[in-house]
C-alpha cells in the first residue's frame, strides 16, 4: 500500500483529525491513536452502540492502534516523545496553547525529531483574534457565512445535513501533510501545519461569492445559480410526496428536457441565468415532475440525457448496488456496515483494517514506552 512503512502519531479526538488519519490508515500507516485515562476518545460515546463501539468512533478509528497515557505527567509526556522520535506525522487537534502547556507543541517534537510533519487542526486556527475560541462545526459554518445562504422555504437559515467545516479541515489536513511528507523527500525536514476549519469553510466559498466580490453585497440565495434561483438546480415534490433533484443548468441539459415536455419555448429564460424570471420554468417542471411518482421520474429522466438525483434516505443510500460495486459499502466478519475509502488507486489500493481499537488495547505492542502507560 501507499503508505506502508510511514508512522502517525494521532492525538486528536472527535471529527476532523480522526478522519484525516483514517484516510492515512486505510492506505498502509501505521496509525497510533493515543487517547486520555478514563474515556478515550469523545468519539466513543457519540451515537449508537454496535459491536462494542459507537458507529461514530468505527467509522473514524479502524485500523489505528489505542495508547492511553496521562500527558499531563511527566512519564506520559517522556512516553509521547519517545513515539514522536520514531515517527513520521503528528496530528492533534486540540485549542491553541494546550499543547504548549502540555510541553508536546511543534517545538518541542521537532527538537527530538527534526523529520516529523507535525499537523494542527483547530476551530480558527494558531492565531488571530478567535485562535482561543472553543466553537464545534455549526458555529464555524455559520461565522463563515454559508448559512447565510443555506435556506428552507421560510427563508430561514438551517443545519447542514453533515458537519461540513469538520470534513473539509480534515482534507485539508490531509493534503497538508501529503505536501509536506513530499516535499520531505528533498530536504529532509518535516513542517507544522495550521489547519483552521473556519478558513477551509472560506476557501469552500469559490462558486458562492460572486455579488459579495464584484458588488460588495450578499448574496440573495433564492436568486442564486445554485442555492435557489435556476429551475435547473432545485428540488421538486414527487406526486407521493418524496423529492427528486434536477441539478444540471447546461444549456443541452435544458434543452433536452423542456423538449420532452414540448416547452422549447421557455428556453431562453433559463440560458439568461438566475433569477426570479425563471419561475414559470419552475411551475412547468413542477407540475411535470408532480403528476408522477419518485420512482416514475427516474424511470423517465432515466432515458434522456439530463442531470437528475432522488432525494434519498440514508438506508436508500447505502444499498444502493452502485456504491457497493465501488466498494464504498463494506462489511466486517460479523457483517456490520462500514463506510469504504473514495481514494482509490490503481496499483496498491487501499486494504481497509475493519477492526476498531478498544481503548489501550495496544499498549503491550510498545514496551518501552511503558513508563507512561495510564491503568
Amino acid at each position: 500500500m501507499k503508505l506502508e512503512g510511514l508512522k502517525v502519531i494521532d492525538l486528536s479526538s472527535f471529527l476532523p483529525g480522526p478522519y484525516l488519519t483514517m484516510a492515512l490508515a486505510d492506505h498502509g500507516a501505521q496509525v497510533v491513536k493515543i487517547e486520555m485515562p478514563g474515556e478515550g476518545d469523545a468519539g466513543r460515546h457519540i451515537g449508537l452502540p454496535d459491536g462494542g463501539h459507537s458507529v461514530f468512533f468505527r467509522n473514524l478509528n479502524r485500523g489505528k492502534q489505542s495508547i492511553v497515557l496521562d500527558l499531563k505527567s511527566p512519564a506520559g509526556r517522556e512516553a509521547l516523545l519517545g513515539l514522536c522520535a520514531e515517527a513520521d506525522v503528528f496530528v492533534e487537534s486540540f485549542r491553541p496553547g494546550v499543547m504548549q502547556r502540555l510541553g508536546i507543541d511543534y517545538e518541542q517534537v521537532c527538537a527530538v525529531n527534526p523529520r516529523i510533519v507535525y499537523c494542527s487542526v483547530s476551530a480558527f486556527g494558531q492565531d488571530g483574534a478567535y485562535a482561543g475560541r472553543p466553537a464545534h462545526d455549526l458555529a464555524v459554518v455559520a461565522l463563515s457565512g454559508v448559512l447565510s445562504i443555506t435556506l428552507g422555504d421560510d427563508g430561514v437559515p438551517t443545519v447542514p445535513g453533515i458537519p461540513v467545516a469538520d470534513l473539509l479541515s480534515g482534507l485539508h489536513g490531509l493534503s497538508g501533510v501529503l505536501m509536506a511528507l513530499l516535499r520531505r523527500e528533498t530536504t529532509g525536514q518535516g513542517d507544522y501545519i495550521d489547519i483552521s476549519m473556519l478558513d477551509s469553510m472560506a476557501s469552500a466559498c469559490a462558486n458562492i461569492t460572486g455579488p459579495t466580490f464584484a458588488e460588495d453585497r450578499q448574496p440573495v440565495a433564492k436568486h442564486e445559480r445554485t442555492t435557489g434561483g435556476s429551475a435547473f438546480y432545485r428540488l421538486y415534490t414527487t406526486r407521493d410526496g418524496r423529492h427528486l433533484a434536477i441539478a444540471g443548468q447546461e444549456a443541452k441539459f435544458v434543452r433536452t428536457l423542456l423538449a420532452a415536455i414540448g416547452r422549447e419555448d421557455l428556453v431562453h429564460l433559463v440560458l439568461r441565468g438566475p433569477g426570479p424570471h425563471q419561475q414559470p420554468v419552475t411551475d412547468v417542471l413542477q407540475t411535470e415532475i408532480g403528476d408522477r411518482s419518485l420512482t416514475e421520474c427516474e424511470a423517465w429522466l432515466s432515458g434522456m440525457d439530463v442531470c437528475f438525483g432522488a432525494v434519498r434516505t440514508l438506508p436508500e443510500a447505502f444499498a444502493d448496488a452502485h456504491l457497493a460495486a465501488r466498494g464504498m459499502l463494506l462489511r466486517d466478519a460479523d457483517g456490520r456496515p462500514h463506510i469504504g475509502t473514495p481514494i482509490r488507486f490503481l496499483r496498491e489500493p487501499a486494504h481497509i483494517d475493519l477492526t476498531s481499537p478498544a481503548l489501550g488495547e495496544h499498549n503491550h505492542l510498545h514496551a518501552a514506552l511503558q513508563v507512561g502507560a495510564a491503568d
